[in-house]
């Protein structure tokens, strides 16, 4: 059987983490080595400069499992490089507490798991769904469900591969499975955040800062993966780590051809 690396952002012993996992072990022999703690948010953070501690550790199931003192992308890269005895032939990250739709790829620490394995050369999925909070429904389910599409794609990966230098970033509608109209392959759609600053004091009188709070403004065009979630869909969008504008690049020659000497 194949192997399949699970790791994420939201820690080991989260709940979305479980479900990939009772899923994925139906088509695939399973690693698991995921964050001590919650590194949601953290994007495609290195470590560089202190070492890393990997310890076992028992799931709420009582699956054994990996959890290591770096960050989500730490992870990935050590799990290829071997530290689990292993190299995956996949790597599925999730499931997420939260979309990651649009502009999100850039902070999410998941999506950042399927990017580290996509840089090694192993084909990556990173799978999310709603928060608690903005679940419509048992949260329970709703991963369980998304687990099972992440199964679906997995197979597929597995069978036939991705391009090079492309991960599947996979949003799954936090709503109940069988209200789920179907799959949707989609773009990156349109997602930005008004960050709310809060000025506080501590007991000292020095000033902090809180930057939040404020919900997601989502465009839901037809076609994008906010659109797809917005209107109950499965959203699969292929993300290519080649992040050139090409259709900026005739225009940016022409700035190189007219520019003045200083």
């Amino acid at each position: 059987m194949p192997t399949i690396l699970i790791s994420n952002d939201d820690g080991v012993q989260a709940p979305g983490l479980l479900a990939l996992k009772e899923a994925l072990s139906a088509i695939a022999d399973i690693m698991i080595l995921a964050p001590e703690r919650n590194w949601s948010a953290s994007g495609h953070a290195k470590t560089m400069h202190k070492p890393f501690r990997i310890h076992e550790v028992t799931l709420a199931d009582g699956t054994r499992a990996h959890s290591c003192s770096g960050g989500p992308t730490d992870c990935v890269a050590l799990a290829v490089e071997g530290v689990l005895g292993t190299r995956p032939d996949l790597v599925v990250s999730g499931v997420n507490n939260g979309y990651n739709l649009g502009n999100d790829i850039t902070y999410s620490g998941t999506v950042a798991c399927a990017m580290e394995a996509t840089i090694y050369g192993v084909p990556g999925i990173a799978v999310s769904t709603a928060s608690g909070v903005t679940a419509q429904g048992d949260l329970k389910e709703i991963q369980a469900a998304a687990a099972r599409y992440a199964c679906d794609f997995a197979q597929k990966v597995l069978a036939q591969g991705l391009p090079a230098d492309t991960l599947l970033n996979v949003n799954v509608p936090g709503i109940a499975p069988d209200a789920i109209k179907g799959i949707e392959v989609t773009r990156m759609g349109k997602r930005r955040y008004e960050d709310v600053l809060i000025r506080r004091e501590d007991p000292f009188g020095r000033p902090y800062y809180w930057l939040g709070g404020a919900n997601p403004i989502d465009l839901p065009d037809d076609g994008t993966d906010v659109g797809a979630i917005a209107n109950g869909y499965v959203s699969i969008t292929p993300i290519s780590l080649d992040m050139t504008d090409y259709t900026f690049l005739k225009d940016l020659t022409q700035w190189k051809q007219t520019r003045h000497d200083i």
